[in-house]
């Protein structure tokens, strides 16, 4: 929780102006590599921050189901599902650079962190109904 109000506090710093609805869940906690976990979340908050520049009114959340699932959704400008698959390879990118700026390598390196790290990482969305990123630090049990 406190690693993700700090990656959200300087997001602010960077845009000022942006009104942005951030909700980060109180008591979140995980284990891991503390610089890896602060990239994975730099990535994905920055992420949302940057594919909520156009909502009317952004919102980003952070937070975690049961089985220690956490996720990031914004209602931001999504992406079509068929191309899901390509989110976490290299260079990849699903949107114009003249829309959203970046290189393509934010989302290939959180699956490396989250996969040295024994856990998961999947993506949902539709074009301009946001994307929520859910992923675990860990392997989870099997039911």
């Amino acid at each position: 929780t406190r690693m993700a109000h700090d990656v959200v506090a300087e997001l602010r710093q960077t845009e000022p102006a942006r009104d942005v609805a951030v909700r980060v869940a109180p008591g979140l906690r995980a284990e891991g590599d503390p610089a890896l976990v602060r990239n994975l979340l730099e990535n994905l908050l920055g992420n949302a921050w940057k594919f909520t520049a156009n909502a009317a009114r952004a919102t980003i959340e952070f937070g975690v189901e049961p089985g220690a699932v956490f996720y990031v959704a914004d209602n931001g400008a999504g992406f079509n599902a068929e191309y899901a698959g390509k989110l976490f390879r290299p260079f990849q990118r699903l949107h114009r650079d003249d829309e959203f700026k970046g290189h393509g390598v934010g989302l290939a390196s959180v699956r490396r962190i989250v996969e040295r790290h024994g856990g998961t990482i999947s993506a949902e969305s539709r074009p301009g109904g946001g994307a929520t990123f859910r992923f675990t630090l860990a392997p989870q049990p099997r039911p």
